[in-house]
Formats: structure tokens, sequence, C-alpha cells
């Protein structure tokens, strides 16, 4: 299998000329790997972007590969890039397999490569995870580009295992090795927390935005609930932690709320967080690219907080692509309530692709819009 990835492609996730599907550490983590054991289960994956460091270790000599892809549209890229390799062809099967953030995952595995999240609380829970549950000898192998890693991280991993230790830079990415896991390690995720002020209880896993906490763009959202246009069904759209899920079903006994992500430690705390709030028969939560669950022209009310980076690089693509989903899904006269980072002046494009916008609330930061949809 050819090691040249310069024909991989991050579709069907964002596209653009700064937006590249691989980066200098998939290379360095491999080779830091070295030689990769054999076994159909010894190695795992975690945090692959759009394939490269999966297929680059399946040309690195492993047999099959356990994958974990938080991100939906990660997940299909690595097909996609696998299919235009000849992987899968002919009926034959994919030689990954792609699993929840659980033991499943790590069970009994020899090699892990982590591309390292950003989020200290994402990096304990698959610290965690590996300590508990793969093979005593198990050596994880996380890498990171220089400017997003601190010795903290150390410090997290010191947590789970005895060993940390951390390579030689290279084209400004770097790699941190951990191996012999601490025995008895306690699995601490997902985490919740009260916030009485908004009568609402958080739950989430390390990898959701703002954690268990509530961001103040979100908290201006909460309080514009009451204005929402009446509806019998609303989606909370990029739903995160679920934390306008649980809020728009506790304001409103008889409203049905589809929560939808591509972040599978997003839906997996929505669910949680519906349940601690005693709304979780009225909270259905999907994970899914946008709304592509959702009917052309049937969404009567949909609120977003829109992510602003596509992984390091502030970007409004993914925000757009949003916007325009949400235009397809709600009917004539249905709503867009939004927040967005006021810097980036989303209002001309709603106003284009939605319909009439006017602007709620805004502060030095953040900017809330109501959008109604365009006969």
């Amino acid at each position: 299998m050819t090691t040249d990835w310069d024909d991989l492609r991050r579709w069907p996730d964002v596209e653009a000329a700064n937006l590249q599907a691989w980066d200098a550490t998939d290379r360095l983590l491999l080779d830091e790997a070295g030689s990769l054991p054999t076994g159909p289960d010894d190695v795992v994956v975690i945090g692959d972007r759009h394939g490269a460091l999966t297929l680059g270790a399946l040309a690195s000599g492993a047999s099959r590969v356990r994958v974990h892809q938080d991100g939906v549209l990660g997940e299909r890229a690595l097909v996609a890039n696998a299919e235009r390799r000849g992987l899968g062809r002919d009926g034959d099967r994919m030689p990954f397999r792609h699993h929840p953030l659980d033991a499943s995952l790590v069970e009994g595995a020899r090699v892990v490569l982590l591309q390292l999240p950003r989020s200290l609380d994402e990096l304990d829970e698959v610290a965690q995870l590996v300590a508990a549950h793969a093979h005593p000898e198990v050596r994880l192998i996380a890498g990171g580009r220089v400017k997003h890693m601190s010795r903290t991280m150390n410090d997290v991993l010191a947590q789970s295992f005895h060993e940390v230790h951390a390579s030689l830079a290279r084209q400004k990415s770097r790699v941190l090795h951990a191996s012999g896991p601490r025995p008895n390690v306690t699995l601490s995720w997902p985490q919740s927390q009260r916030h009485d002020d908004l009568g609402l209880t958080v739950v989430a896993h390390g990898g959701v935005f703002a954690g268990n906490g509530i961001d103040i763009g979100t908290r201006l959202l909460l309080d514009h609930i009451p204005s929402m246009r009446a509806a019998e069904r609303a989606v909370d759209l990029a739903c995160g932690s679920g934390v306008v899920a649980a809020a728009l079903a506790l304001a409103r006994p008889d409203l049905a709320v589809l929560a939808t992500d591509q972040s599978a430690a997003a839906v997996a705390s929505t669910r949680a967080t519906a349940a601690a709030n005693g709304v979780g028969d009225r909270v259905e939560v999907v994970r899914a690219d946008g709304l592509e669950t959702v009917e052309t022209g049937s969404a009567q009310l949909v609120v977003l907080n829109p992510p602003f980076h596509v992984g390091a690089a502030v970007h409004t693509g993914l925000a757009e692509r949003l916007f325009d989903d949400a235009a397809r899904a709600l009917e004539p006269g249905g709503e867009l309530w939004c927040v967005w980072n006021t810097a980036l002046n989303y209002r001309p494009y709603l106003d284009k692709v939605i319909g009439s916008t006017k602007q709620v609330q805004r502060t030095t930061k953040f900017t809330l819009t109501s959008s109604r949809r365009r006969a």
C-alpha cells in the first residue's frame, strides 16, 4: 500500500486551499511508532482527522486497525480515502473498524496512535480508557503540533501511566510516549455540573466544547428562549453538550426537540444531559452531518451556536454549511436563531440564504440574530 498521502482528501468535510487532510504529525507518529504489531486487534487509532493515520498504520504493517474518530465527517472521509486506494472493493471488508470511545475500542491493544486533542479533558478521558483496558504492555503514542502542546499534557498522561517522555520536535510537531499503565485507574468521564442559576445540569465527555460549563454565547441564546416562535418541534443544531436542547424542552413542556451533531462526544453528552434534566423522552439525539436527517421544508425552529474553528484554523466554511442546511430544512416562515462571534459578521450571509435577519442582541464578543425563512 502506498504511503504517499498527497492523494488524500478531506471530502465530505469542508475543503479549502488552506485546509489539508494530513499534517506532519501523522508522519511523525508513524515514524515514532516504528514497526507495528501485526495482530488483528493490536493497533488502535484515535483522533484520525480524515484517514491519514489509519491508512498510514496499515501501510506500516498493521493487519487491521480499530479506529475512533469523533466526527462523522472524518469517518466518511476515511472510508472515501480508503476506497480511492482500492480497499474494500469487490465485497472485501475494510481493514479497519470504527468503535465508540469505550472499552471495545482499546481492549487488549498493544499500540495506540493518538492525534493529541487540544482539550486536556479529552486527553484525560482517552488516557484513562487506554490505561484501564489496553494490554499491560501497551504503548500510547500521542502527537500534535508544538504550538498546541503544553507540559500539562505530560502531567495528564502521567496520572494514568508510569512512564511519559517526549520526542524531539520535527517540522513543528512532537510526540509524547506513554507506557506502563497505572493499576486501578478510575474512569471519571463523563462529568456533570449543576447550574442553579439556570436550573440545568450539564453532563459532558472530555471532547465537548465548554465541557460541563455553559459558555457566554450559549447563555445569550438561553436568555431569549421565551422570544422564539411557538413550535411543536425544534432543532438544536450542533448541539454540543445538549444545553440548548435541554433548556428548550424544560421551558416548553409540549415541545419535541431534535438535537444533532456530527461529534460522537457531543451526542453522548447530549443524551446524558437530557436524561439528567428529566427530558430524555422529548429530546431525540442524532449523530449526523448537520440536518441531513431532517426533511426539506419541515423544520419550524432551529437554534444554532455554530463552531468557528475547522481544526485549528478560524474558518467560516463550517458555519456557512450549517446555515445552508438550515435554509433547506426550514419551512416557509420558520426561524433560525443563531449566536455567533461578532467579528465574523454572518448577518449578510444569513440574509442571503435564510431570509430577513434581525439583530436581537449584540455584545463586544457575540451577536444573536433571528432569521425568518422566506416563502
